[in-house]
């Protein structure tokens, strides 16, 4: 079992201001009956509590559920006699602070309050969970008692639709419409004991023992067994998160890749969490059989062809274990076939995160030069530019950054001097065809389009006597965007202004390139941090001047990268209209498995300049 990965900060409607409940954020708390309580009454058929902020008193139900550790110590409860109204939820998390003493079986009553407890925080945009707290009473009746049937999900009644649009709006105060919508759905059996069976796995167990399962196996699969993000409006509803309520000396996590199947039942309370929504919280897992995926291996060039790829290596520094750098290396020589140009990103500086104005980044480079020469690989040349320290995003201190690793036997760079980090490289004319006014050089360093963020990195390459310009990319990141599963519906993607800045500048320098020589070979390539559909993608493909090779794939095929269960793009190739040759490879080595070197799959592109 592993902890939560935050600080519980429990925010209640009651605390709350009365303008955000004007404002429709929340809705005002009503007054508890003199009736006895019961769960569904508390929970109420829109996300919010009616009840919320009052004090309860004698709510009985069964444990279901019972969280030890972590700093969300608490039990799940649920009402055995459930009410008519499928919007309402017969479940409902205790939260104790100390270690629960119930047992599941119990027959308890609770005294407490509602509450409505947003994980991470409400300006996170999360939805809430409505819990029992304040310090609750809890009376044990009886023990032993069969807990209530799960409610088994399974694809023809989990709806397509992920959520209800509400044009960026508050869904919170909206009747919950189960039938319609996977979110309502999933909403009304908030803290039910719930059921998946014979679940494939869609994003691989991770460091802190959570892996996903689609409850909709025919939901946009992928051909190795994952679930692929086509677009915006489709989210993949079949999605859940399962963490473990079983106690690791009895039963460890299983360590699942994608395709892998929890063959049987799955079953425990439904959670919700700020780090993938609605997650079955598991007293029984089922068990793990084997789907037989394999690291794939990519062609290697032939003689005429230059071979490029693209590869984030995850904040790698010197500190970092030798088995990291070999397993890197093999990648980059087994899996890539040792690319002539190897665009890497997220190489950290010489002593890493440690903030203490160190930049240079050769002992870090060099580590991996010779891990892979020890691979059976050629002896990498490299070039980068070392950035303004702590400018430009990523683990503070790190100063994380593009470099350029090539083959001295196959291909040369062009050494022109001028570039640094902070000057803009510019195009000449060059008898005819385009060239760099600085190699390495930084592309408009000191537009805002890249506070914070790292500079797209661009070298002018020699291949069997052609010119080629090669642009390493690692764009801002996702920091800060909303979840698919937010309370605002559709989720806001703060950071998609800032990426949308960096293509226009970027699509403007392979514009300045293309008016000198329209046959320019130019490879853009690296962590564009969007998709393939992204505005950011259109804007840096606009006028035609790059083809995003990803969309050449089949559909199937278009991954990179696995996030909360849906394998998406996150990584590109892109080239000018000159190279029409072009020979593309997601090569997939990590994001589908459970013991991964980075949480990125490399690319390789093979052209004929």
């Amino acid at each position: 079992m592993t902890p939560r990965r935050h600080l519980r900060r429990p925010v209640t409607v009651s605390a709350l201001s009365a303008a955000a409940i004007a404002a429709g954020l929340l809705i005002a708390p009503a007054q508890a009956s003199a009736d006895q309580v019961r769960i569904h009454d508390i929970q109420g058929s829109t996300r919010l509590s009616p009840l919320a902020g009052q004090t309860v008193s004698d709510v009985p139900g069964v444990v279901t559920g019972v969280r030890t550790y972590g700093s969300n110590k608490g039990f799940w409860l649920q009402d055995p006699q459930p009410d008519d109204n499928p919007a309402t939820s017969e479940g409902i998390f205790v939260y104790t602070s100390a270690t629960p003493t119930v047992k599941v079986g119990d027959s308890v009553t609770v005294t407490g309050t509602v509450d409505e407890y947003y994980p991470g925080g409400a300006s996170t945009g999360v939805q809430s969970i409505t819990e029992l707290g304040g310090k609750p009473v809890v009376t044990v009746v009886s023990s032993g008692n069969p807990v209530p049937a799960p409610v088994v999900l399974d694809a023809k009644d989990i709806p397509d639709a992920y959520a209800p649009d509400a044009a960026g709006a508050n869904i919170e105060p909206l009747t919950l419409q189960p039938k319609k919508y996977a979110l309502d759905l999933f909403e009304s059996l908030e803290d039910m004991n719930v059921e998946v069976d014979n679940a494939r796995v869609v994003g691989p167990t991770d460091a802190y023992s959570e892996l996903w399962v689609t409850a909709k196996p025919g939901q946009e699969p992928t051909r190795r067994g994952g679930t692929v993000y086509e677009g915006y409006d489709n989210p993949n509803s079949g999605r859940i998160q399962v963490q473990s309520l079983i106690p690791t000396a009895q039963a460890a996590f299983p360590q699942a890749d994608t395709g892998d199947e929890l063959t049987g039942a799955t079953t425990g309370p439904l959670d919700y969490n700020q780090y993938g929504g609605y997650t079955i919280a598991a007293n029984a897992i089922g068990t793990l059989k084997s789907g037989g995926l394999k690291p794939e291996v990519t062609a290697k060039q032939k003689k005429d062809q230059l071979a490029l790829a693209t590869y984030n290596v995850e904040n790698l520094a010197p500190g970092d274990p030798d088995s990291k750098y070999t397993a890197l290396a093999a990648g980059v020589v087994d899996n890539l076939q040792s690319p002539d140009i190897v665009a890497l990103e997220e190489i950290q500086d010489n002593d890493g995160a440690t903030d203490d104005g160190v930049v240079a980044c050769d002992q870090t480079v060099q580590k991996f030069v010779d891990a892979i020469k020890a691979a059976g690989g050629p002896a990498y040349d490299w070039r980068s530019i070392n950035p303004v320290n702590d400018q430009d995003g990523g683990e503070p201190g790190g100063n994380i950054r593009q470099v350029f690793l090539f083959n001295p036997a196959r291909v040369s760079f062009d050494d022109i001097p001028g570039g640094d980090s902070t000057t803009a490289v510019g195009v000449a004319k060059d008898h005819g065809q385009a060239r760099l006014t600085a190699s390495p050089g930084r592309i408009d360093p000191a537009d805002s389009a890249w506070t914070a963020s790292r500079k797209p990195l661009v070298g002018q390459f020699e291949f069997q006597g052609k010119r080629v310009f090669v642009i390493a990319n690692h764009l801002v990141a996702k920091l800060g965007d909303q979840g698919l599963d937010s309370r605002f519906q559709p989720a806001t993607q703060s950071s998609m202004a800032q990426r949308l800045q960096q293509a226009q500048v970027e699509n403007g320098f392979v514009k300045q390139l293309l008016a000198v020589d329209k046959h320019a070979d130019v490879v853009a390539l690296g962590d564009l941090n969007d998709f393939q559909f992204s505005p950011a993608l259109a804007q840096l493909t606009d006028g035609g001047v790059l083809k995003d090779l990803i969309t050449t794939l089949p559909v199937k095929e278009r991954y990179s990268y696995d996030y909360e269960g849906n394998s998406e793009v996150l990584d590109h190739i892109l080239t000018s209209p000159a190279l029409t040759n072009a020979q593309y490879d997601v090569v997939h080595i990590n994001a589908e498995f459970a013991h991964q070197t980075s949480d990125h799959d490399p690319q390789v592109v093979r052209v004929r300049p």
